[in-house]
């Protein structure tokens, strides 16, 4: 009984041990993902403000490009008039 008790105790230190490098590198892993995740969210969040402050530069000189657009209409009709 107490060779099958040591047996016993090799065979649950072996998968002991087999779990813990298993867990480790799991934890190695999901840490690695989670810095590429991280990385990937930076840069959506960059590309996000660009897009936002290319947003509000359109916004802010659709005004003068279609004031300017009118205006040139206007001395365009009154060209073609004056002919």
């Amino acid at each position: 009984m107490d060779t099958t008790l040591k047996i016993l105790i090799i065979i649950v230190s072996a998968a002991l041990s087999l779990f813990l490098i298993v867990a480790i590198l799991l934890i190695v892993k999901l840490i690695q993902i989670t810095k590429s995740l991280k990385k990937i969210a930076q840069k959506a969040e960059k590309i996000a403000d660009s897009a936002d402050a290319l947003g509000t530069f359109f916004r802010r000189t659709a005004s003068p490009i279609a004031l300017g657009k009118f205006i040139t209409n206007i001395f365009d009709a009154v060209r073609k008039h004056n002919k």
